[in-house]
């Protein structure tokens, strides 16, 4: 995603295949399709770091790193499973 405050950022977002397209279209409403924005992301060369960012910043909402809110809190789950269970 490319709202991104620069300062805490690397500059991947520079990068990034959503670049100057509408933000509402990873901002669906509650329901709407996601699949268009998923597509944006698809091939785009920053998806991983976007998605960490979205990770490490726990952002609660849109399409990040080509993946939903949803998507995300299970993969934030799995981390902490697996942090859990190398402790």
């Amino acid at each position: 995603m490319h709202s991104v405050n620069e300062s805490t950022t690397d500059g991947w977002q520079e990068l990034a295949n959503c670049l100057g397209v509408d933000p509402d279209l990873f901002f669906p409403e509650r329901g709407a399709s996601t699949r268009e924005a998923k597509e944006v992301c698809r091939g785009c060369v920053v998806r991983e770091d976007c998605l960490e960012y979205a990770l490490t910043n726990s952002e609660k909402f849109g399409i990040w790193g080509g993946m939903s809110e949803r998507e995300r809190r299970r993969i934030r789950r799995q981390r902490a499973l697996a942090r859990r269970a190398g402790a």
